[in-house]
């Protein structure tokens, strides 16, 4: 019974994050995101991990989302009115997709194989358990490398959305 609901969650994650990718409309594309992340809330459950899954509902569901929905409106999406950003937004936006692909590398790179039976664990989805493995364990540099790249892709997002004055 669980595999099957853990199928019917995965496709619903894969189906609404393919949606999301391809919607026309940004509103609908994150609606489509939000779908996604419920789905994945359902698995960290199915996983005995209550506290991730109500974590992932609150700060990105309910936070998150709704950010990207006021700069959605805030954001004039007529692209005759938009001026052109240089090649240099271009380059910047790559290198930081690459630094985040070497934080995922660095990450996973011990996580490749997988046991052959998972022993149940009463106690894995508490807080403390997760703290313990990423601040006492080999994920503090990724974690904090994390946290420096969404720093600078926040203090980008100001940037790119800064209106400059006209003299």
């Amino acid at each position: 019974m669980d595999f099957y609901i853990f199928l019917t969650l995965a496709v619903i994650s894969v189906i609404t994050a393919l949606l999301m990718v391809f919607a026309r409309n940004p509103v609908h594309s994150v609606l489509y995101l939000i779908l996604t992340f419920f789905a994945i809330a359902g698995q960290y459950v199915m996983l005995n991990a209550q506290f991730l899954a109500v974590v992932h509902i609150i700060v990105y569901a309910g936070a998150i989302m709704v950010l990207f929905l006021f700069v959605l409106m805030l954001l004039n999406l007529n692209k005759d009115s938009e001026p052109q950003k240089s090649n240099l937004w271009k380059i910047s936006g790559a290198i930081t997709s690459g630094m985040l692909l070497v934080v995922m590398v660095g990450a996973l790179r011990n996580q490749i194989q997988l046991p052959a039976a998972a022993e149940y664990q009463p106690d894995r989805g508490l807080p403390a358990v997760l703290g313990r493995m990423l601040f006492d364990s080999e994920f503090v540099v990724p974690f904090e490398i994390t946290g420096i790249l969404f720093l600078a892709a926040m203090v980008g997002a100001v940037l790119v959305g800064k209106r400059e004055i006209k003299v």
